[in-house]
């Protein structure tokens, strides 16, 4: 294609040049052309050229246009089958699934379970190899597709009949010669390679959707066992106990064969897989082991008694690796989906074995050598787990376990009686609900049942642990949390500040409930009831319902996403309002005044709650036009009685915007005073000096008159009423007045102190004094310090302070004798007498 661009190109410059030529010899013979008219000459002369040479051979622009096209396709199917249809991979993990579904087919094949885990386990893998086909089919039918669009380029190409007109030119006919021969060189290696590929991706595809189709069958026979394994586990598979016959369950060495090969199998294909959880759990008991190490050596180095906080976090101080192994082994599990037996009962070895150190170390002697007993009991039941195929010798084995179960564990409940305090809190109902259980799984078996009596005892055995584990693991994180917390009191990070406590007691109710419900999690697996209960729920929360006889469609689901955002977003305005909260005690060590900027919160709090109002309408799926519905029905609740409650809402608002109070004021509304803690959405929290906290509605706030002290400043001014005894030198007394208000540290000197002559009164000649206190939180302190300076003053300058007296008069009957009246507060039998004679008023003598 460049060399035609080159000729053409040539040809035109060779014209161009001869029409240059002529038009100069013209322009030599006809002197009066000008410049203007030899151009348009020479441009009609190109254009004349052009179409002559398009008459000759209407197909050059075609070729030309083909050619390129043609190259540019050529190279983009080739750039497709070097790059995009890569199947090496597919190509080489595809055998091993091929393996494993004839494995898993002789294993379904063969199997006689005696417990749901080891289905549910295979049906587990059948999953997980479903899901990866469903890839790897979706990638080979992209790359199939790409194959074909290849084969219809191709296709065109070869069609296309342009190609087959040779241009008249001879040097244009050499040229396009070539360039076909290439094309069909291109076109002929492509479409050979284009098809064997596809054959390629056929193969694959075959191959992919065979195995694909094995593991649906598969699937669906797991699915029929696992109902067929529930029925049988609620009726009699076997005979009584009492009419057992030998030739009712499995040869015991055959099934012992089988349970170590299937089990060999099952640990192997788990080790293969997961391999970042695995990494994870790793990380989880080293990161939380080292985590507490760092806490107790930041507090050896710098606490002054390590051994007061040591003593409040015993677990983790003492024992932290054996913590973490709690931690660790207890929370692992639930990260897998559906893992083998072996590997469970694995990690409840190491679960069991660190909480029997644990319990030596922090229980009486009488506990460990029951979960000692209990431990051997456990490795029994753990034992008879792993059979996939129920024996006679298994199922008296179970009947003696749960019986031995029982025994100890009735025995241990009569020392735990007498003797309740010593032992850790509900041992005693957790006790009887263990031994009611044992007790069901004995008469089971007993009665024929041995699935279920294998399931009832496997499982309360193992949820026993499980909530011995529970129980250490909300202790020993709320610990870990308190070394933190005591850890970073000699820093200036905002941990330091957060009070423990308070912390202890709101997120140790919520590490209880978390706890709790990963208990009954687990309880469902051991169950076996797992996937029963979760699909339930499932269609239970996601099943569609209408509001009466309307079409408004709502599901639980729905409704419980929206409380639990709800919820979660009160939770967080809490906790971000706490921090803010902190973090403003933390700077008033710097700057008291940033004290006020806690009222901030209460807009955090606002956007935070509805943040999470209109995420929870997202997340629930309600549509947003339907909320118009609902501020529907939030204006006819307003008309209906919620005017005050808007109204306090709204005043909140305004509270927070407008800040005429903030938290830490001191304020005066409707004979109330005191300092403000908090200032709510709805309500704020005032604190009296006498220990009381009043709330009071925010709308009171907004119209009410209210006194705040504090708003600009924290001055008050003290005002003093002093009285002196006529006579007295005013000047004096105002000059010694003012000598002790201004000699005085705790009194501003900008307002100054001020001394009037206020009243003179019946007794006294009273002086009004005032003076401004810098803290309005001492003002009490420093009135009462004023006074007494002022007395002392006035007792050197021999300044008399009044006081009333009264001149009392008795009058006695005449006639009567006068009577001794002994003195108060007189001893050693010492008599005060006071002689009272008749006392005559004129109108006595006139009488």
């Amino acid at each position: 294609m460049p060399k035609i661009f080159r000729v053409a190109a040539l040809t035109l410059l060779f014209v161009t040049l001869l029409s240059g030529v002529n038009t100069f010899a013209q322009t030599k013979k006809k002197k009066t052309h000008s410049v203007r008219d030899s151009l348009r000459a020479s441009i009609l002369s190109r254009d004349s050229m052009m179409r002559a040479l398009k008459r000759s051979d209407t197909s050059v622009n075609n070729l030309l246009q083909k050619v390129e096209y043609y190259t540019s396709a050529f190279n983009q199917i080739k750039g497709n089958l070097s790059k995009k249809l890569d199947t090496a991979d597919i190509s080489t993990k595809l055998p091993s699934f091929e393996r494993r579904v004839t494995l898993i087919k002789s294993l379904i094949d063969n199997d006689k379970s005696s417990t749901l885990r080891y289905l549910y386990t295979i049906r587990d893998v059948l999953t997980r190899s479903d899901d990866q086909l469903d890839l790897w089919q979706e990638q080979l039918a992209d790359i199939n597709s790409k194959l074909v669009q290849n084969q219809n380029d191709l296709d065109a190409i070869s069609r296309d009949s342009v190609l087959k007109i040779l241009p008249a030119d001879s040097s244009l006919a050499t040229t396009y010669l070539i360039q076909k021969i290439a094309i069909d060189s291109k076109y002929h290696r492509l479409d050979t390679t284009n098809k064997k590929v596809m054959v390629k991706i056929g193969l694959l595809q075959n191959r992919t959707s065979a195995v694909y189709i094995s593991i649906l069958d598969l699937k669906d026979q797991i699915d029929t066992k696992i109902r067929d394994f529930s029925i049988r586990a609620m009726s009699q598979e076997y005979s009584n106990i009492w009419n057992m016959n030998a030739d009712e369950g499995n040869d015991f060495g055959t099934a012992t064969k089988a349970t170590a090969d299937m089990n060999a199998k099952l640990f192997n294909f788990f080790i293969g897989r997961d391999i970042l959880i695995h990494i994870g759990g790793l990380v989880l008991l080293f990161a939380f082991f080292a985590w507490v190490r760092a806490s107790r050596r930041r507090i050896l180095r710098d606490n002054d008694t390590p051994e007061s906080v040591f003593s409040q976090a015993s677990y983790v101080v003492n024992h932290p690796f054996v913590s973490s192994l709690i931690i660790t082994f207890t929370l692992l599990p639930n990260f897998y989906d559906h893992p083998p037996v072996v590997v469970l009962e694995m990690f409840l070895l190491v679960l069991m074995i660190a909480i029997l150190y644990m319990v030596k170390k922090s229980c009486p002697a009488t506990m460990f050598r029951f979960m000692v007993q209990l431990f051997g009991i456990t490795i029994l039941y753990s034992l008879s787990n792993l059979y996939i195929q129920v024996t006679n010798f298994d199922r008296v084995a179970i009947l003696i376990l749960g019986f031995a179960a029982s025994v100890i564990s009735f025995r241990f409940l009569s020392k735990v009686r007498r003797a309740k305090d010593e032992y850790l809190p509900y041992t005693s109902f957790i006790l009887k609900v263990f031994i009611f259980f044992q007790g069901a799984s004995f008469f089971c078996n007993v009665f024929g049942r041995v699935s279920l009596a294998k399931i009832i005892g496997v499982s309360i055995v193992y949820n026993l642990w499980l909530a011995l584990a529970m129980y250490y693991i909300v202790h020993i994180i709320m610990e870990a949390l308190f070394l933190q917390l005591e850890a970073g009191k000699k820093s200036n990070n905002l941990t330091s500040f957060i009070d423990y406590k308070l912390l202890q007691n709101k997120f140790r109710s919520v590490l209880s409930i978390l706890a709790t419900i990963l208990w009954l999690v687990m309880l469902t697996q051991n169950l076996n009831i797992e996937d029963t209960v979760f699909d339930y729920l499932g269609d239970f929360l996601t099943k569609s319902r209408s509001i009466g006889g309307t079409n408004t469609q709502f599901t639980f689901q729905s409704v419980i996403i929206f409380v639990a955002v709800i919820w979660l977003s009160s939770i967080a305005s809490k906790i971000i309002s706490y921090l803010y909260d902190v973090a403003a005690k933390h700077a008033n060590d710097i700057d008291v005044a940033k004290k006020k900027n806690r009222t901030s919160t209460l807009l955090i709090r606002i956007g935070v709650i509805a943040l999470g109002f209109f995420l929870a309408v997202a997340a629930s799926g309600v549509p947003i036009d339907k909320i118009t519905i609902i501020i529907s029905a939030f204006g006819i609740g307003i008309g209906f009685g919620l005017q005050n409650i808007v109204n306090n809402l709204v005043s909140g608002l305004i509270l927070a915007f407008e800040k005429p109070i903030q938290v830490g004021d001191i304020i005066e509304v409707d004979s109330r005073s005191g300092t403000i803690m908090d200032i709510g959405i709805r309500a704020s929290k005032i604190a009296t000096a006498d220990g009381a906290e009043v709330i009071i509605p925010n709308g009171d706030l907004i119209s009410h008159h209210v006194i705040n002290w504090t708003l600009s400043n924290n001055n008050r001014r003290v005002e003093l009423i002093i009285g002196v005894a006529y006579g007295s030198d005013i000047e004096k007394v105002k000059g010694v007045l003012l000598s002790v208000l201004t000699n005085h540290d705790d009194i501003m000197s900008q307002p100054s102190p001020s001394v009037f002559l206020h009243n003179l009164n019946e007794s006294s000649v009273d002086f009004r004094v005032f003076f401004w206190a810098a803290d309005i939180n001492t003002w009490l302190g420093l009135k009462s310090r004023v006074l007494g300076n002022i007395y002392d003053a006035f007792n050197r300058e021999g300044i008399d302070i009044p006081f009333r007296q009264q001149d009392v008069r008795v009058i006695w009957p005449k006639g009567l004798p006068p009577i001794k009246i002994e003195a108060p507060g007189l001893s050693n039998g010492e008599e005060e007498q006071k002689d009272i004679d008749d006392t005559k008023t004129p109108k006595d003598q006139d009488q």
